[in-house]
């Protein structure tokens, strides 16, 4: 099954790949978001810390960054609802809390494929989110 724009969710670490020296990572992130998907509040905070304070980026920059990704990708916003599902699924999953919650704003945006870098690939959450590692060799 291919995921469709509508039904995918892109994790912090996809994104930051658009500001990566590796090439091909950056155009394989840039070639998913290009069609589009969902992601979280939590997801432009996480990506806003890494570039200030790993990439030296200033916030102008981030900002100029994510306008795009803000315009391409539907947000969903963190509410207690997130945060509630988020801490069912660290517990179950022994997933950090942070990463619960990317998972949880998946789930409830409905979607169906989780593109992440640091959850297993494959993996299947609650039967219906399949995480994919996009830069694994296929």
């Amino acid at each position: 099954m291919h995921a469709t724009a509508n039904n995918v969710f892109f994790d912090t670490n996809v994104l930051l790949y658009l500001l990566s020296a590796d090439d091909e990572k950056a155009d394989r992130a840039e070639s998913l978001l290009a069609s589009g998907g969902m992601i979280s509040v939590q997801v432009l905070n996480e990506f806003a810390s890494v570039a200030s304070r790993k990439l030296g980026l200033s916030y102008l920059e981030i900002r100029d960054v994510l306008e795009p990704i803000r315009t391409i990708c539907a947000i969903e916003p963190l509410g207690l609802e997130t945060h509630d599902s988020g801490l069912r699924i660290a517990e179950r999953y022994g997933f950090s809390i942070y990463d619960s919650l990317i998972v949880a704003a998946a789930l409830i945006a409905g979607c169906g494929t989780l593109y992440s870098e640091d959850l297993q690939d494959g993996q299947t959450i609650d039967g219906r989110l399949v995480v994919r590692n996009p830069f694994a060799m296929r």
